[in-house]
C-alpha cells in the first residue's frame, strides 16, 4: 500500500496559487484603477444627468398636478365658506360639466362617509389623512383609472377628495423612466467598453517604458522610450526619460572613460615612482643620491594626486552639488583677477595678455568654479603660446548671457580631435610633449553645463579660440 500523496490528483488546488496571485496582480494594476477611475467617473456623470432628466420632466408633471390640485381645492373651500354643502356641491358639479379634459377627480362625504357629490361612487379606503398624497387606482364611471388625490377635511364632520386622473402622465413617465433606464444602460456599456480601451492605451504606453527598462537592465544602453508623435503627456514623459537615460549613458561613458584613462595614464607615474624609489634602495650610494630619489618619487606622487583631485572635482561639478552656491555675479573683475594671477607666468614665458572687457559682465552661476574655469582656459592658452606671442583674454555681453574668449596662437587643436577635446585625460599630438593630464578642458565642459552653458572650441588661425557661454541670470540657466 503506498501512502505517498499523489500530487497530480488535484490538479485544481495546485493551480489556485497561480490563479490567485494573477488575480491580485489584475486588482492591484494601475492600468485596471484607471479604468476603474473612468468607468465610475462616466456612470456617476450619466447618472446625475439621468437624475436632472427625471426631475425636470416627470417631476414637473407631478409638481404641475399638485398645483392644480391645490388650486382647485382652493377654490372649493371658498365656496363652502361662502355657502355651506350647498354651494360646494353646486360647484362640484359645475367643475364636473366645465372639465374638457376629464381629467377630474371630486368626491364629498357627509360625517358617515356617505357620497354626497363628486364622481366616485365610494371613499377609497387608503386615504385616511390630510397631510398627504396619494396615486391609487379608483373607480371612476365604470373605467378604472389611476389618479392622484388629496383629502381635506370640513367643518361638521363633511370631508372633500381633490384629485387629478394621471393615468397618461404615469405612462409618460413610465415612458420616460424606461428609456433613462436603457440609457444608462448604454452609458455602463460604453463606460466599461471606455474603460477597457482606457486601460488598453495606459498599458501600451507603459509597455513601451517597461520594455526600455527592461532592456536598459540587461544592459542594452542604447534603448530608448518611442515617441509616439503626439506631444502629449506621455510624449513628454518619454523625452524626460530619454533624456535622463542619455545623462546616465554620458556619465556611464566617462565613469568608463576614466577607469581606462587611470588604467592606462596614471600606471606609467605609478610605475615610475616605484622604479625610482627601487633603484635608489638598490643603488644609492649616498644619503644625498636616495634623498633626490625621493624627491623625485614625491613629485611624481603629487601629480597623481592632483589627478585624483581633478577627477574628483569634475564629478563634483557634474552632480550638481555646487548649484546651491549660484547667485548674481560680476565677470569683469573676475576677468582681471585670472589675468593679473598669470601675467607673472606670461612674462616669463615672453607671452603678453590682453583683456578687453565691459565694466559690468553681469552672470548667474558659482564665481569660484568660473573663475577656475576661466584660470584653465588662460593656463591653456600660456602653455601653448609661443614666445613672442599674445594671449586674448575677451568678455562679451549678450543678450541671454556672457561669453567669454580666450584665444592663443598655439598650435590649436586639429577639427577632427575638437569633439574629444573635452573628455578626460585626452591628449593631442601637439600636447604630447608638454606636461598636465588632460583634465583642464574636461572640468571647463563640466562647468558650463552645470551652469546650462556651453564650451565652443574653434579656430583662431593660428591657435585655439575657447568660447565659454554662461546664462547672464537664473531664468536664462534654467531656459
Amino acid at each position: 500500500m503506498n501512502d505517498a500523496p499523489a500530487l497530480s490528483d488535484h490538479p485544481v488546488d495546485a493551480a489556485r496559487p497561480g490563479l490567485q496571485r494573477r488575480r491580485v496582480l489584475f486588482l492591484n494594476s494601475a492600468g485596471v484603477r484607471f479604468a476603474a477611475i473612468y468607468t465610475g467617473l462616466l456612470a456617476i456623470s450619466a447618472g446625475a444627468l439621468a437624475m436632472f432628466l427625471w426631475w425636470a420632466t416627470a417631476g414637473l408633471l407631478d409638481r404641475q398636478v399638485e398645483a392644480a390640485i391645490r388650486t382647485d381645492a382652493q377654490g372649493l373651500a371658498q365656496r363652502w365658506e361662502e355657502g355651506g354643502v350647498a354651494a360646494l356641491v353646486l360647484a362640484i358639479e359645475d367643475r364636473l360639466a366645465g372639465n374638457v379634459d376629464d381629467d377630474a377627480i371630486y368626491l364629498l362625504v357627509d360625517p358617515r362617509m356617505q357620497p354626497v357629490a363628486g364622481n366616485l361612487s365610494r371613499w377609497p379606503a387608503a386615504v385616511q389623512r390630510t397631510d398627504g398624497w396619494y396615486e391609487l387606482q379608483v373607480q371612476r364611471a365604470g373605467v378604472r383609472s389611476l389618479a392622484q388625490v388629496h383629502r381635506y377635511d370640513l367643518l361638521n364632520g363633511y370631508h372633500l377628495l381633490v384629485g387629478r386622473d394621471v393615468r397618461n402622465r404615469a405612462q409618460l413617465r413610465d415612458l420616460l423612466t424606461d428609456a433613462l433606464l436603457w440609457a444608462m444602460l448604454v452609458v455602463a456599456v460604453m463606460a466599461t467598453a471606455g474603460g477597457l480601451i482606457v486601460r488598453s492605451l495606459f498599458r501600451r504606453t507603459l509597455a513601451n517604458v517597461s520594455a526600455t527598462a527592461s532592456a536598459i537592465a540587461a544592459g542594452d544602453f542604447a534603448q530608448r522610450v518611442k515617441l509616439s508623435g503626439r506631444g502629449d503627456e506621455f510624449d513628454q514623459l518619454a523625452e524626460t526619460i530619454n533624456d535622463m537615460l542619455d545623462r546616465i549613458a554620458r556619465l556611464m561613458d566617462g565613469v568608463r572613460q576614466v577607469s581606462n584613462a587611470i588604467a592606462h595614464d596614471l600606471r606609467t607615474p605609478i610605475t615610475r615612482a616605484r622604479t625610482r624609489l627601487e633603484d635608489a634602495a638598490i643603488h644609492a650610494e649616498t644619503p644625498e643620491e636616495l634623498r633626490a630619489a625621493i624627491e623625485r618619487a614625491i613629485a611624481d606622487l603629487d601629480d597623481i594626486v592632483a589627478v585624483f583631485h581633478a577627477l574628483l572635482r569634475i564629478a563634483e561639478i557634474e552632480a550638481g552639488s555646487r548649484r546651491s552656491a549660484f547667485k548674481q555675479i560680476d565677470l569683469a573683475p573676475l576677468l582681471g583677477v585670472v589675468a593679473e594671477l598669470y601675467e607673472a607666468v606670461a612674462e616669463e614665458k615672453e607671452v603678453r595678455l590682453l583683456l578687453e572687457a565691459p565694466p559690468h559682465l553681469p552672470a548667474y552661476g558659482d564665481r569660484e568654479l568660473v573663475q577656475q574655469a576661466v584660470a584653465n582656459l588662460v593656463d591653456n592658452a600660456v602653455k601653448f603660446s609661443p614666445s613672442g606671442n599674445c594671449v586674448g583674454i575677451r568678455g562679451e555681453a549678450r543678450p541671454t548671457g556672457v561669453a567669454i574668449v580666450v584665444t592663443d596662437h598655439g598650435p590649436g587643436i586639429p577639427e577632427i580631435d575638437r569633439s574629444r577635446a573635452t573628455e578626460r585625460f585626452f591628449r593631442g599630438e601637439s600636447a604630447r610633449s608638454t606636461p598636465g593630464a588632460g583634465l583642464g578642458l574636461a572640468l571647463v565642459q563640466a562647468v558650463a553645463q552645470l551652469h546650462g552653458g556651453e564650451l565652443r572650441l574653434g579656430d583662431a588661425g593660428p591657435g585655439l579660440e575657447a568660447r565659454l557661454l554662461l546664462p547672464a541670470s537664473e531664468r536664462a540657466a534654467h531656459a
